[in-house]
């Protein structure tokens, strides 16, 4: 006490050590608040990228689209089998091919395009992704462009496999008053690789006009 005043004591001093530690406790705290953001905004940072659930579904249906479609062609294109039937007492040589019938021809000439179409859109966005950081459909022109083509091959894949169906129960049932035979109990292996062509072409269908659907979510949210 001097001149009737108390001299209050300066305050402590906080050590070095924990300086540092309370530094680092905030750049932690600092981190997990922006993950935390991340999260509840719904989007994923991967190298620099931020892919929103829209994004990750996108993609995930282009890849199917482009799966089912190469499925698809490489079944129908793979289908040829030479094999022998009884006609009446005859023994007849039978020379199976896809190329043989317009409709499965029409059928690879879809798939193609639709596969071609798929890769290119999957090539688009990545490079949207990956070099201009910018999501996968970037303005609501472009979204209405991929609905247009998105409807476009679904309705394609519909009517290849439906005309490819034709055909392929033809082959099965034969003519119906006549005595033309199942063919296919003589060319199994041909049959069966045009079946599971036709169901995958059928099931890219679906996968195009699921992709359709999303475009058109795409565009009511935005």
């Amino acid at each position: 006490m001097m001149n009737g005043h108390k001299t209050l004591p300066p305050p402590p001093s906080t050590p070095p050590r924990q300086l540092s530690e309370a530094k680092v406790t905030a750049e932690e705290n600092g981190q997990q608040g922006e993950s935390r953001v991340e999260l509840e905004s719904g989007s994923k940072t991967t190298a620099g990228v931020t892919l929103t659930k829209g994004d990750v579904v996108v993609l995930t249906i282009r890849l199917l689209c482009m799966a089912t479609s190469v499925t698809a062609m490489s079944f129908m294109v793979t289908a040829r089998q030479v094999s022998a039937a009884s006609f009446y007492g005859f023994q007849l040589q039978l020379h199976s091919k896809w190329s043989f019938s317009y409709s499965f021809e029409y059928l690879v000439g879809v798939t193609a395009t639709a596969t071609a179409y798929s890769l290119v859109q999957l090539l688009i966005a990545a490079s949207r992704l990956l070099v201009k950081k910018s999501p996968v459909i970037p303005s609501r022109n472009q979204a209405w462009l991929v609905f247009a083509g998105d409807q476009i091959l679904a309705y394609a894949m519909m009517s290849a496999g439906s005309a490819a169906s034709g055909v392929t129960n033809l082959n099965r049932t034969g003519i119906r008053h006549t005595a033309l035979p199942n063919f296919c109990k003589s060319l199994d292996s041909f049959c069966d690789h045009v079946a599971v062509s036709i169901a995958f072409t059928f099931f890219s269908c679906v996968m195009y006009a699921g992709a359709a659907v999303q475009d058109v979510i795409w565009l009511s949210n935005h």
